[in-house]
């Protein structure tokens, strides 16, 4: 009998041995398991913000490349003087087509027009003092009614022109019964060779 108490001792403690060894092993799967499931979420995580960052990179060296080619082209792009086909026109006959398309330009945007005042060969200007021989001038001082979008619309357009010209002023004034509305002074010259 001694010897099955021995035998049943020694089982006890076998299986509190083992009870105990499982619960140390399920308290340390508890505590593992949501390290290891963070550290997995984590390392996706990683790998989605590696990828992301590198999508990034990728389009800033795009959006670089294209803003240095843009400012590039816009450095060498020198507006070429509208030519008349033929020579040795009057200043108003060469300026008219480039005023004529002007007009358009306006009209296109939808800007109204309340007065245009010309000058041809204004004496202050600078290519009438050096080289009279050489350009045609005429100055342009339009007074116009429009919305900011119209205008903008038509800044773009005209800083788009095939040819040189000189924004020389602009002076915008809300009107005052609809703010929206502007009235635009506005001061250009227009340059045609000889």
């Amino acid at each position: 009998m001694q010897e099955i108490e021995v035998y049943f001792r020694k089982f006890k403690s076998i299986i509190l041995i083992l009870v105990l060894t499982l619960v140390v092993f399920g308290y340390i799967i508890s505590r593992t398991v949501p390290v290891v499931t963070d550290i997995f979420k984590i390392s996706k995580e990683y790998k989605t913000a590696v990828t992301s960052l590198a999508d990034k990179e990728r389009t800033l060296k795009n959006l670089k490349e294209k803003t240095a080619k843009a400012e590039a082209e816009s450095q060498n792009a020198v507006k070429a003087f509208y030519k008349p086909i033929e020579q040795g026109m009057d200043t108003e006959s060469v300026i008219a087509n480039e005023f004529a398309e002007i007009l358009a330009l306006i009209r296109g945007n939808s800007i109204k027009t309340r007065s245009i005042k010309y000058e041809y060969d204004p004496k202050d200007d600078n290519f009438v003092k050096n080289v009279p021989d050489k350009y045609h001038v005429a100055k342009l001082d339009i007074e116009m009614i429009g919305t900011y979008k119209d205008f903008e619309g038509f800044l773009k357009e005209l800083y788009k022109h095939e040819h040189f010209l000189d924004m020389a002023s602009v002076e915008i004034i809300p009107y005052e019964k609809d703010r929206k509305i502007l009235i635009i002074k506005f001061q250009l010259k227009l340059y045609a060779q000889k």
